[in-house]
């Protein structure tokens, strides 16, 4: 099967950053569907687990996001048969979606949207199962729960979902930040309430929309950055989550306010195959019912063409610029 891997982390402008392969077409195990992969997305986890490097000798093949048909299915499969329409995000300890067959447990996969199609749904599973997982496994929150939402960065992958999530699916008010017009826009027609500008104080922000402070923070970026701004803001008893990675987490600030702060991973469940692994299924499943409804909408915004290495280095390029909005698609071999 062709796929796509490096051996080494190089930047993404030196030619073996990310190669074109051939390799053996892989063999479901007892839980595995294995998936003709159709579409893929790329995610900023592609990009930081292409920088930290192969194991000597191996090559390693990225990619978490897919949309693509059942091929073959192992012996203790129930959820799934061949033929069907799938999306998932895959697994940070096994082999990645960057390639034309892929192995994935079932319990992580859903039913794909059919309203869409495979590049359309390929954008949405990792950053559906992260904003979903945050909002309402992390933060605890209902569909009856009111207050207000800070969503840091709301035109990335997962700020685009949980802007969605949050303004359609509860009763939050939904408050966005992001810092060129565009990206103003996108946040609104994602269903955002206000709109603030991270690269100015946050308080001040806030104060000019008359909401001095918010019940929940959704740090999805540049937390190390903002986090000082965090305390001040957070409502007492409110609650911080965080996805990305600073280098120090300091949360005693928040301790007066008796403040909550929540780590989200959205590979816990399969990395660790929790006793509610299936909660990842359920949840995709959800969101594609939803995406069909026409309550939750795909957040592909551009379609570099065929899953080859020439364009997966574009779309890794295009991550690392910190300028993408939504979702970069690659679709096809």
């Amino acid at each position: 099967m062709k796929a796509v891997g490096f051996k080494q982390s190089l930047p993404i402008t030196e030619r073996d950053s990310l190669l074109d392969l051939e390799l053996p077409d892989p063999v479901p195990g007892p839980r595995d569907l294995l998936v003709e992969v159709k579409a893929v997305s790329v995610n900023p986890v592609d990009t930081k687990m292409r920088m930290r490097g192969a194991p000597p000798g191996q090559t390693v093949v990225l990619g978490f996001d897919a949309a693509g048909v059942v091929r073959d299915v192992g012996k203790d499969v129930t959820l799934f048969k061949a033929g069907d329409q799938v999306y998932y995000a895959g697994s940070n300890i096994r082999p990645g979606t960057n390639a034309q067959l892929h192995l994935v447990d079932e319990r992580i996969v859903g039913s794909k949207p059919q309203q869409v199609s495979f590049a359309e749904a390929a954008a949405m599973p990792l950053t559906s199962i992260t904003a979903w997982e945050l909002l309402f496994d992390r933060f605890g929150v209902t569909r009856n729960t009111s207050g207000s939402l800070l969503v840091m960065g709301g035109a990335g992958g997962v700020g685009s979902m949980m802007i969605q999530l949050a303004s359609r699916l509860t009763h939050l008010t939904v408050i966005a930040t992001a810092s060129r017009p565009e990206t103003v826009d996108w946040c609104l027609s994602y269903g955002a309430h206000h709109v603030i500008d991270h690269t100015r104080p946050l308080a001040d922000e806030l104060k000019r929309l008359g909401i001095p402070e918010v019940d929940y923070i959704a740090g999805l970026t540049a937390t190390a950055r903002h986090l000082p701004a965090y305390p001040a803001i957070l409502a007492p008893q409110g609650k911080l989550g965080v996805i990305d990675d600073p280098g120090v987490l300091d949360i005693m600030p928040f301790k007066r306010k008796c403040n909550s702060v929540h780590w989200e991973a959205m590979f816990t469940r399969s990395m660790f195959t929790t006793d509610d692994i299936i909660l990842q299924h359920d949840l995709l499943d959800e969101v594609s019912a939803l995406v069909d409804a026409r309550t939750l909408r795909t957040t592909l915004t551009q379609n570099l063409g065929i899953i080859n290495a020439t364009n997966l280095k574009r779309a890794h390029a295009l991550i690392e610029s910190g300028k993408s909005i939504g979702k970069v698609v690659l679709e096809g071999f």
